[in-house]
């Protein structure tokens, strides 16, 4: 259930308190009501009528009664009745407002029906599972103890109070239901921190958990009809009593959430806790497993699928003193490695892994920090790495998530409270433990956790030192007395020890984060720095003191290798990524290109050799067809072959029992398996993997490498040559072309792990990344690409690093595009960073921006066109006021329908500014269409020639503020260079100042040197160069375009399809077998440039008088179709106005996206059923859907070729598995006969980039 705000009216104790819920949307309308309500009860009450007066008068009757302290009459419910001197009196509850008051019997009024439809507003709330302390002293013992006591202590109460009434907001968790008591969780937030109040009262020994049966939540069966917090006039109404907690209209939402029944998977789950706990739990423990169980299932968590696991954190959390319990967990643990796979992991030394938090080796207050934080660790890579680092030994740890600090951040601050082994330190301030961070952003990050949870330790008082180019920012560098623990970079650094060497002399631990981008990016830095790091710690004074290095990251490599080696003693090496951990074993990496229908004369040719010593191969596949195939033709060969498939599991023993034996040298096992066999195989002694079937994953590829492990080179022993190629283990992996989209994967691989790397490997993989650039043509331009001239990794970069001329042309600003050169002024209006701003290009001769601002402050002055959206539109413009001025505002994000209210946020885009916000919906008006018709002002600026120091992609936020402040809203005069699409790059730009008595004007400042004079910023000279270098790379290319389709298509009429001739294209088989291999993979995954027609045509007469002539644009298509349908994609985005007429032989698709016009008139194979056709809009991308006349299979899609029209392989192995056709000569010849003829479309088309 999630959480629900609340409002205190009234505290007794933690058990008891009063709230008003405020936590839903329909808040404001159901205090409307309540305010209606007293209303009409005071209306109704203040007349003196004899009928609505009480006939009989007993406890826990529900009345009406008159407050002199609120001066209104209130519902209230009589909890008791004394006899005074002459009359008596009534204490009542007021249940709207958790009062108590006095009342004359006589002034008491019969509840009318009426008026008790509302729930009450005040419920009674109380912590769960929560209970009072007390301290009990055995004078006899001489000994205390806290127990559970039956009140509250009034230091509990008032500290309670106090926590209640500093925050700023109080939510709620509904676990519970008994009466008329709401058991929850209580959450307060404080200085921007969310404390739970149930565990800070445990925490602070006010409290303690106790859980029994009567703590679950009660079914609507085993409700009390009616409670004092109920409605006693409409009981038919109300399901449960928690619906009191919500106005009528919420009560349906609510019901289904709170019912409970004994129903099988709490059934399953009781059983569970009792299986897992019952060797260590009491009787008095069970009840509390049990209870656990409900509560977890009100919070709709999915125990089932991991009952160990959730009922290990369960119990860690319900415990009274979660943090000092005894062998629970140890139980669990031993249950967990029994039921579960253990995910393979290599370690250099033998470690005793901490799986659970509470065994961790770490702090105790930093555990419960942990858990105060939700922490859902320690994982697998944690659980090894962190006993190590713990107690203070030089440790390697490689990961799929080793850029997370938390791998070393607990273990260390851990070893640093252990203050008695630095007393032989020098008494000077200086740190003792340093954290080295590849970057700024990174570093910030590690500083943050480290305030955060250096809290749970002794001061350490941590420092985040990164600095630039300037000197004296070096020299006037300070640290705060009692400084233990720095984070910077490498550069900073060093720039630092040029200045303060003696601030070092007291370094004990050294950490790397990231250490695989620190050695790529920084390795003579690197490397630098632990040559400082390894003199300083041989000073004799130091013997005694503790010295470690911790290397964090994802990657191992040769820089690790040397690490370990030179720096490091005795090192503690975890690898939890299995293909890293085959690198460092030192696993020779054999990539082999070949035909998918080829991989079995590869695989022969493979394994035909006679080994020096016993060979013991395993062969991968992905189905048990393709087992038994592979297992065929390697028997074939009389090679002693097994075979392992989930079809044949009888087998695995006897199988199990093969591979074992000792065999002869010159012997040579070959087992061929799949992949869900080798958990119950358990093979480590493999000497040879061959992935006949491409890795479904990268675990599942280090899930076969693991296979070797036994073969894996350590490192760190004596003796260990890499020279010695005959004990290598070796992995060879068969691409093919279906696996194209992974080369650039296996490439990155390889290039880590100095393997020789085929030729052919690289052309393919170049062809890959051609095809992937191609594809990108609905992407923006590579932002690092715009601010520096380069990408740092083109390869996984998801942007576009191609210019192309018919998408980056100038866009309109009002009658005239955005200039391409020459001097402008502007004003930067948003500051994205210290080089890259939007702003405004203002006309000195007519501004007509100025213009339309003032029309729009005279238009909303009056109140009338002030009027506020109800719902709004997605990319729809509007107003809004900010300030005192108008914007006008596109909408870019709505929640979903049935949050899309008055209230609800959305995100937006100033579109004169350039900026991005959230606003209310109920703060857009509606803006007339005259306000819409001026194009969008907002321009991207970008300063050229200067880049981030360090190697740094981002600028340092020091350096962006700076720029900030001095130069948002203010106009500067600019050069520009080059200008593409919406951005325009500048240089220089400068502030100009003009002094009107000398009738002159000065430069005030140019930022780029601004920049470069704080030294966070260097020059870049070629900046500019690359992006002019794309820019003709562009001109050439459309050149070369406009020239092929100049000779090659024929002039025809502006109603007839685009034609163009049959050329002779080698088969497919030809293709992939020369030096066309990177070709098949450019056309089966090539997207097309949008080509202009050649055609000219005119806007109807409707469109308006002023008739004139549009360039018309030719969409790119994919298709792909089943036996009764063709389905064709329009790569288009954001298209508006788009209509699509179908005929029978014949489909004419025309829309706008952006400012260009799409029409693509398409003259079918075959006939349609254009009824049964339809055009729809899929994720923001036009679909049209084809219903053929005859169910058949059609072997192109249109009559006259179209180079923008293609096949969509995406969708190729479908085709071939749905194909009609019978298997063999036939099957094949069409299968042909279609790819050679979508390659003829794109072979057209990509001829001309080939050619460069």
């Amino acid at each position: 259930m999630k959480m629900i705000e609340v409002l205190i009216l009234k505290i007794e104790d933690p058990g008891c308190f009063w709230v008003i819920v405020k936590g839903c949307r329909t808040f404001v309308d159901s205090e409307m009501e309540y305010k209606k309500l007293h209303a009409e009860m005071n209306q109704f009450y203040n007349r003196d009528v004899e009928e609505v007066k009480p006939l009989t008068l007993e406890e826990g009757q529900v009345c009406v009664v008159f407050c002199q302290e609120l001066k209104c009459w209130c519902r209230a419910v009589v909890k008791s009745i004394l006899f005074c001197a002459d009359h008596y009196l009534a204490e009542c509850f007021l249940v709207d407002y958790a009062k108590y008051t006095p009342v004359k019997t006589k002034d008491l009024r019969v509840a009318v029906e009426a008026f008790m439809q509302l729930p009450y507003r005040a419920k009674k709330f109380r912590l769960y599972c929560t209970k009072p302390v007390t301290l009990r002293i055995d004078f006899c013992e001489d000994a205390s103890e806290i127990v559970p006591a039956k009140r509250w202590d009034s230091a509990a109460i008032q500290y309670f109070q106090n926590l209640l009434k500093g925050t700023t907001q109080i939510e709620a968790k509904l676990c519970a239901i008994e009466d008329d008591n709401f058991d929850v969780y209580l959450y307060v937030t404080i200085k921007d921190e969310k404390i739970c109040v149930n565990d800070d009262l445990v925490a602070k020994n006010f409290a303690c958990y106790v859980m029994t049966k009567e703590n679950k939540v009660n079914s609507a069966k085993s409700q009390k009809p009616w409670s004092s917090l109920s409605l006693k006039s409409s009981p038919e109404k109300v399901i449960s009593p928690a619906l009191a907690l919500w106005p009528m209209l919420m009560q349906g939402k609510v019901h289904n959430n709170l019912e409970t029944s004994d129903d099988a998977s709490n059934s399953f789950l009781e059983k569970t806790c009792r299986k897992i706990a019952a060797p260590a739990l009491n009787g008095k423990t069970e009840s509390t497993v049990r209870a656990t169980v409900g509560f977890s299932l009100k919070e709709n968590i999915n125990i089932s699928a991991q009952p160990t696991v959730r009922v290990n954190r369960l119990l860690q959390f319900l415990n009274p003193d979660s943090l000092k319990t005894d062998d629970i967990h140890y139980e669990q643990q031993e249950f967990q490695k029994i039921n579960t796979a253990q995910s393979p992991i290599v370690l250099s030394n033998k470690i005793e892994p901490r799986s659970v938090l509470e065994t961790t080796p770490l702090l105790v207050d930093l555990k419960k920090e942990l858990l105060r934080n939700k922490f859902l660790g320690p994982n697998l890579t944690e659980s090894y790495c962190w006993p190590p680092i713990a107690r203070g030994c030089d440790s390697v740890v490689i990961s799929h998530h080793g850029n997370d600090p938390l791998l070393y951040i607990p273990p260390v601050l851990t070893f640093l409270q252990s203050g008695s082994c630095y007393k032989s330190l020098p008494t000077r301030n200086g740190p003792i433990a340093l954290i080295i961070c590849p970057g700024w952003r990174k570093a910030q990050l590690v500083f943050e956790l480290l305030e955060k949870y250096g809290r749970c330790s002794r001061p350490l008082h941590p420092m985040l030192i990164l600095l630039g180019l300037n000197k004296e920012e070096a020299k006037n560098v300070k640290l705060q007395r009692g400084c233990e623990v720095i984070v910077t970079t490498p550069h900073s650094l060093l720039r630092l020890l040029e200045h303060h060497s003696l601030f070092f002399l007291r370094l004990c631990h050294l950490v790397f984060d990231e250490v695989d981008n620190l050695f790529s990016e920084a390795s003579k830095q690197i490397l630098t720095i632990l040559e400082y790091y390894k003199k300083t710690i041989t000073v004799e004074e130091r013997e005694s003191a503790p010295h470690q290095i911790v290397a964090v990251g994802s990657h191992w490599s040769k820089h690790l290798e040397h690490l370990t080696k030179e720096f490091m003693n005795d090192p503690y090496i975890v690898i939890t990524a299995m293909e890293e951990a085959s690198i460092y074993g030192n696993v020779q990496q054999v990539v082999q290109l070949c035909l998918n229908c080829e991989r079995t004369s590869v695989l022969l040719q493979i394994l035909d050799f006679t080994p020096s010593k016993a060979q013991k191969t395993l062969i991968f596949t992905n189905s048990v067809d393709e087992t038994e195939m592979v297992y065929k033709a390697v028997e074939s060969s009389s090679i002693f072959c097994l075979k392992v498939h989930k079809e044949i599991e009888f087998h695995f023993k006897y199988a199990v029992e093969q591979w074992k034996k000792i065999f002869s040298s010159g012997t040579h096992v070959v087992l061929v398996l799949t992949d869900d066999c080798m958990p119950s195989l358990g093979i480590t002694d493999a000497t040879c993997v061959v992935h006949f079937s491409f890795p479904a994953s990268p675990r599942v590829f280090g899930v076969r490498l693991h296979s070797m492990s036994d073969n894996f080179q350590n490192v760190l022993e004596k003796g260990s040559s890499v020279d010695q190629v005959y004990t290598k283990a070796k992995s060879i992996l068969l691409l093919t072309e279906r696996n194209g989209c992974h080369a650039v994967g296996v490439l990155r691989y390889l290039e880590h792990t100095d393997a020789k790397i085929p030729p052919e490997l690289c052309d393919f993989t170049a062809g890959v990344l051609e095809a992937k650039e191609d594809i990108k043509l609905a992407r923006p331009l590579c932002q690092y690409l715009k601010r520096s001239g380069v990408c740092k990794d083109m390869r996984i970069c998801p942007d576009r690093h191609r210019v192309h001329l018919q998408i980056d042309l100038s866009q309109e600003m009002s009658d005239n595009t955005i200039p391409m050169a020459g001097c402008v002024t502007i004003v930067p209006l948003h500051i994205v960073d210290a080089t890259n701003y939007f702003g405004r290009i203002i006309d000195k001769q007519k501004d007509q921006y100025a213009i339309l601002v003032g029309e729009m402050i005279e238009y909303f002055k009056k109140a009338r066109n002030k009027v506020s959206v109800e719902m709004v539109e997605k990319l729809a413009l509007y107003g809004l006021c900010e300030e005192g001025l108008f914007h006008r505002v596109q909408v870019l994000e709505i929640p979903p329908k049935e949050e899309n209210g008055f209230f609800c946020n959305v995100i937006i885009r100033y579109i004169d500014e350039g900026r991005t916000g959230q606003v209310q919906v109920h703060q857009l008006f509606h803006l007339p269409t005259r306000f819409q018709i001026l194009p969008p002002q907002a321009v991207e600026f970008i300063v050229c020639r200067v880049k981030p120091i360090d190697n740094e992609i981002e600028w340092n936020p020091k350096v962006t503020r700076y720029i900030h402040h001095k130069i948002r809203g203010k106009l500067h005069e600019a050069k520009i260079v080059l200008a593409l699409g919406n951005t325009i790059w500048v240089d220089p730009m400068v502030r100009v100042t003009k002094l009107s008595e000398l009738k002159t004007s000065i430069n005030e400042y140019n930022i780029r040197s601004e920049i470069l004079s704080m030294g966070m910023g260097i020059d870049n000279p070629e900046h500019i160069k690359q992006l002019q270098k794309l820019c003709k790379h562009a001109k050439t290319l459309a050149l070369e375009e406009k020239t092929l389709q100049t000779s090659s298509v024929p002039e025809q009429d502006a109603d007839s399809p685009q034609s163009v001739p049959e050329q002779d294209v080698a088969s497919p088989h030809s293709l992939l077998m020369g030096e066309n291999f990177t070709d098949i993979c450019n056309s089966s995954q090539m997207t097309l440039e949008n080509h202009q027609c050649d055609t000219i045509s005119e806007l109807k007469k409707a469109e308006g008088s002023t008739q004139h002539h549009r360039k018309c644009f030719y969409p790119e298509i994919k298709w792909f179709q089943k036996e009764d349908i063709v389905t064709m994609k329009i790569k288009l985005r954001n298209i508006r106005d788009h209509k699509c007429e179908f005929f029978g032989d014949k489909v004419i698709f025309s829309a706008f996206s952006g400012d260009k016009f799409y029409v693509a008139d398409m003259e079918l194979h075959a006939n349609i059923l254009k009824g049964k056709s339809v055009c729809e809009i899929k994720n923001e991308e036009p679909v049209i859907i084809l219903a053929k006349d005859k169910k058949e299979f059609w072997c192109r899609l249109l009559k006259h070729k179209n180079p923008n029209v293609s096949f969509d392989f995406e969708h190729w192995e479908d085709f071939e598995d749905k194909s009609p056709f019978p298997v063999g000569a036939q099957k094949a010849y069409h299968s042909s006969a279609l790819i050679t003829e979508e390659m003829e479309e794109s072979s057209e088309d990509s001829g001309t980039e080939s050619d460069d």
